[in-house]
């Protein structure tokens, strides 16, 4: 009898299995899918039920040569991709190119690679699950219609080269609508007042204006705020009213897919992708000097923040044996998947609990050591007791006015004590204070502000909206937003997604012609409708004839009524050279102005910032882009004058030393406006900042 074979995905996990299963058994990797539709053709014969024409991808023949010769030498195959949809579409389609070769087919699967895990998985086989591959192949084809039938459309009508898809569009349009709320948005004054006040015993603290004269405090501009300070000048701050009680504050559960992104992204910058890059290192395994080659976390695609009974009494015995029996909660905390979750896997945890990542540190790159902190730390912060907080509100009068003041007190840190410190557990606390007591004012502190527009998606807060309105999936998410990166639908300005002008355009086309498929409620349907598929409780085919019944149709409309915009769309500035009207064009290096008079004028220039160039006083400053994407403003008149300079240039003087533009920066609260000028220290919030 010959070896037992198993099949995995990555070349890493062959190294990690291959330790602790022996000679007896030959770890073989398909590196990812081996069969797909053609590049070529659209590969699905609707006249015959939507069946697919799948191709050995170009550069897996060798792969599959390989993984043919080795299943006729095995006893048994042993199908191990990871455990979800997509892995069992690579299960399948590996199973169908050797199964003439294999003696008996096996599929296994395990949420970590660890010794336990792997042979536990070794003694449990079961069968190829169909519905699951059905509904990784009914998405497969439902994106290829999309892709391959509306794309050369927007070829025609836009810019060739570009593509459509059926959920990154929709992730497009969450965008394109939040730029242009923020575009409509009118910002409006208002005037916050905070008193400083002081209560004879340490420390100072600030209350907040809440009524004047029993109403909600509103005050719009500068007049109302001088006169609301006359009104209580001179006037004493007066305890009314204190509340204490305590808070417990229970801890979050465990990550899932889409939570770890957010956290990942709010904490570290780190994009979607790059963290789960980062994950799928942990997942397979690193080298950890004696220990040798280890895996760190379990399977990181998942929305389920379940976790399994073993890791729950592990984690218990570890919060007891470093921080004591008072951190763990009444009973083990149990976390319920939210609704519409697959729950195939558990949630994201440190496979080894009693691995800190300060144990581990030395072997891992900061980035990675970053993230195994996030999610060892979240996961044993999951299983202890919550924190206590000892919290006051207080009302003081002063005058026609009342003023509102909170304070909190860590009482007992709870899960906090194993979680990475932050601004947010500093104390904001109250000295004592009683009722009747007349505070001594230190100043009165007024600011002038404006309403700000709804912000930007960042990737965190993207990928939190698309998991709540139930668009793609969490192995879909990194592709969903790095695609929309990658085809110049959105730039990232200030760590935020911003549209493009030819992201708006095709946003624009397809809105237009395919307002079903456009609808964030029928993309959450037909993921529903795919999750069903999965559990066997709809047919793959039924759900394609259903979506084609409409999307058909559209098509056929939009092939005739689609408007092409390759003549430009007009830019409402005049040729600097004829006088005509210019237009707004996309090209191989993206948007540009050319004369609408071409081929008699053939003026044609990068978009201007309005700011003319500080150094030659000829040309303008236009936005261009490194090869790697990162925008810079530089001069139009390159290579005359090489002037250049990162932060975006705005067409607004400095009211202070006269330049006659200011640029973006980063301020502590986002992009502030500041002069550019050495020696001028003027900085102003924008209006439309986010």
């Amino acid at each position: 009898m010959g070896k037992q074979l198993i099949i995995v995905e990555s070349p890493a996990k062959v190294k990690t299995i291959s330790k602790f299963l022996g000679k007896d058994f030959d770890v073989r990797a398909s590196v990812g899918h081996v069969r797909d539709l053609p590049s070529n053709s659209l590969g699905v014969d609707e006249a015959q039920n939507f069946a697919p024409h799948y191709e050995v991808i170009e550069n897996k023949r060798n792969v599959v040569s390989d993984l043919r010769a080795a299943a006729s030498r095995a006893a048994t195959v042993y199908l191990a991709p990871d455990p979800d949809r997509e892995g069992e579409a690579i299960a399948w389609h590996v199973a169908q190119l050797i199964h003439d070769q294999a003696r008996d087919i096996k599929r296994i699967q395990f949420n970590e690679i660890t010794e336990r895990a792997v042979k536990d998985a070794l003694a449990h086989p079961r069968e190829l699950n169909e519905n699951l591959f059905e509904a990784q192949q009914a998405r497969r084809i439902l994106d290829r219609l999309v892709g391959y039938k509306i794309s050369p459309l927007l070829w025609k009508t836009v810019k060739r080269g570009i593509s459509a898809g059926r959920v990154q569009s929709v992730a497009l349009r969450l965008i394109v609508e939040r730029e242009l709320e923020r575009e409509a948005f009118v910002a409006e004054e208002y005037w916050p007042f905070h008193a400083l006040l002081a209560a004879g015993v340490p420390p100072e603290f600030k209350a907040e204006l809440w009524k004047i004269d029993g109403k909600k405090a509103e005050i719009h501009n500068a007049e109302d705020a001088e006169n609301f300070e006359a009104r209580i000048k001179g006037l004493p701050f007066t305890v009314e009213s204190v509340e204490k009680k305590k808070r417990n504050r229970p801890p979050s559960p465990p990550f899932i897919t889409s939570t770890l992104q957010q956290a990942a992204n709010q904490r570290h910058s780190y994009t979607a992708r790059r963290t789960m890059q980062i994950a799928q290192k942990l997942y397979e395994g690193l080298e950890l000097g004696d220990r040798g080659l280890t895996a760190l976390i379990t399977y990181m695609r998942t929305d389920s923040t379940r976790i399994a009974d073993e890791a729950r009494d592990a984690a218990s015995k570890f919060v007891e044996e470093n921080f004591g029996k008072d951190y763990l909660p009444p009973k083990p905390r149990i976390y319920k998947a939210k609704g519409g979750a697959q729950d195939a896997h558990e949630a994201i945890r440190p496979v080894d609990v009693t691995l800190t990542p300060d144990e581990v540190k030395q072997y891992l790159s900061p980035e990675q050591y970053n993230l195994y902190r996030l999610i060892w730390s979240r996961f044993v912060a999951s299983q202890m007791a919550c924190a206590i907080f000892d919290d006051t509100a207080c009302v003081i009068g002063c005058g026609p006015s009342q003023w509102k003041a909170r304070g909190e007190h860590l009482v007992f840190p709870g899960f906090l004590a194993a979680m990475p410190k932050s601004r947010e557990e500093q104390d904001l606390e109250l000295p004592p204070l009683e009722n009747g007591q007349v505070l001594d004012l230190k100043k009165i502190i007024k600011d002038q502000k404006f309403t700000q527009p709804p912000a930007r998606y960042s990737e965190a807060s993207l990928v939190k909206s698309l998991e709540e309105l139930g668009i793609g999936r969490p192995s879909t998410y990194a592709a969903i937003i790095s695609t929309l990166q990658d085809r110049e639908y959105v730039r990232i300005e200030d760590k935020r997604l911003a549209p493009t002008d030819l992201g708006r355009v095709v946003c624009n086309q397809l809105v237009e012609h395919f307002g079903r498929l456009m609808d964030v409620g029928f993309t959450a349907t037909m993921e529903e409708g795919l999750d069903k598929v999965a559990e066997g409780g709809e047919n793959w085919v039924e759900l394609l004839n259903g979506f084609t019944s409409h999307f058909n149709p559209s098509l056929e409309a939009a092939a005739k009524n689609m408007r092409s915009v390759k003549g430009g769309m007009d830019s409402g500035l005049p040729c600097p050279e004829c006088g005509k009207p210019t237009v707004i064009k996309f090209g191989k290096a993206g948007a540009f102005l050319a004369c609408s008079g071409y081929p008699d004028c053939h003026y044609a220039a990068s978009i201007s910032t309005g700011v003319t160039c500080p150094a030659c006083g000829e040309g303008q400053l236009v936005e261009k882009s490194t090869r790697k994407g990162k925008i810079f403003y530089s001069c139009d008149k390159y290579p005359k004058c090489d002037f250049a300079l990162w932060q975006k240039p705005v067409p607004k003087p400095c009211p202070r030393c006269g330049s006659a533009w200011l640029v973006e920066k980063k301020g502590r609260n986002g992009t502030i406006l500041a002069c550019p000028t050495t020696g001028c220290d003027y900085t102003e919030e924008p209006k439309d900042d986010e």
